[in-house]
């Protein structure tokens, strides 16, 4: 009789992130090393790519060398937020921790 309880769950496989290779926005709100990293939000016609997500306190794009999936923290430099990604409604947005 196999007992489910006795059986070790697994969890389910998930395909490795995406890497992404970030060139230079011109963005000068943030020191000279950590500028790849940010870009101005063009406004509501702008298409974040899997890499990037939106500040809602400065509406600033945050971007990453990796794919950001629903968990994961990022850090908002230009107004110091901390971020938590989630996903509703299948759409990736950021919530503010503090």
């Amino acid at each position: 009789m196999n007992d489910p309880l006795e059986t070790a769950r697994r969890a389910p496989e998930r395909r490795p992130r995406q890497s992404f290779e970030l060139e230079e926005t011109g963005f000068n709100e943030v020191p000279k090393r950590f500028r790849k990293f940010y870009r101005r939000w063009r406004g509501p016609k702008d298409k974040l790519a899997p890499n990037e997500a939106l500040c809602p306190v400065c509406k600033v794009v945050i971007r990453s060398t990796k794919e950001l999936r629903a968990g994961d923290r990022v850090y908002c430099m230009p107004c110091m937020s901390r971020l938590e990604l989630v996903e509703e409604n299948g759409v990736l947005l950021a919530k503010v921790i503090y």
